[in-house]
């Protein structure tokens, strides 16, 4: 079983400098959906109250070199993300055949967590743990964790929580020296994806994600124009002049 339990993502910002200085440890358990972001960033500013570390755990019965577009590109936000944040680790348990909570449980063990954070979601592979049954053996096997069930809304197909509206197909075209995004599938030249509206905005604000070599791209689109086009690939850029 391969287990990426070696990510050092430890940062130079304020939490990873305070770390040392709590008896508590926070683990934001994650499943691949649109919801992981928001329980990291929760962890995040938990940790940062208690002044603790903070670890980010996510467990798949595939091997990682299985894993689709749609997983990889959640594995590598999430990655991201954890850099960003200072997170202590990122850790990938995959190709696990056992019990998710036993893995939970041996992992808060090792990393002497006192705190752990799931969703109640609608992914199959996290509602067991929100259940009261598997809940209790979970409270039972580390007894010593704090425990915190965050509710939100299931997610639908391409669909963000919160801040996002269902996603709709579009695509991005050259305009002069910058990218546009449209709706109306182009004449020309032009790259397909999903994108998610800001809710509440009166312009095309909001992410663009497509997929490239298997992997997922993200960008940010501000009043019509893409203001990352630093993501987007060479060979892309090439394409669309």
């Amino acid at each position: 079983m391969k287990i990426w339990d070696d990510i050092n993502l430890r940062g130079a910002n304020m939490m990873n400098e305070i770390k040392k200085r709590s008896d508590e440890s926070i683990l934001v358990c994650v499943y691949y959906g649109l919801n992981g972001e928001r329980l990291i960033r929760r962890g995040y500013k938990l940790a940062t109250l208690l002044n603790c570390p903070l670890y980010i755990l996510t467990v798949d019965s595939k091997p990682v070199d299985k894993f689709d577009a749609e997983k990889s590109g959640y594995i590598e936000r999430w990655t991201e993300l954890a850099k960003e944040l200072g997170v202590e680790k990122f850790i990938i348990k995959d190709n696990e055949k056992r019990p998710i909570q036993k893995v939970i449980a041996e992992v808060a063990k090792e990393l002497n967590v006192s705190q752990i954070i799931v969703g109640q979601s609608a992914q199959s592979r996290w509602e067991e743990i929100t259940k009261g049954s598997l809940l209790n053996v979970l409270l039972k096997e580390i007894p010593f964790v704090d425990f915190h069930i965050v509710a939100v809304n299931p997610p639908t197909e391409d669909e963000e929580i919160d801040m996002y509206e269902k996603g709709v197909r579009a695509y991005i075209v050259p305009a002069g020296e910058q990218y546009k995004i449209v709706f109306t599938c182009p004449k020309g030249r032009y790259i397909e994806g999903i994108f998610f509206k800001e809710i509440g905005t009166d312009f095309d604000n909001g992410i663009f994600r497509f997929s490239h070599n298997h992997k997922m791209v993200e960008l940010k689109v501000e009043e019509d124009f893409v203001s990352t086009p630093e993501k987007i690939p060479e060979e892309y850029k090439h394409y669309l002049v």
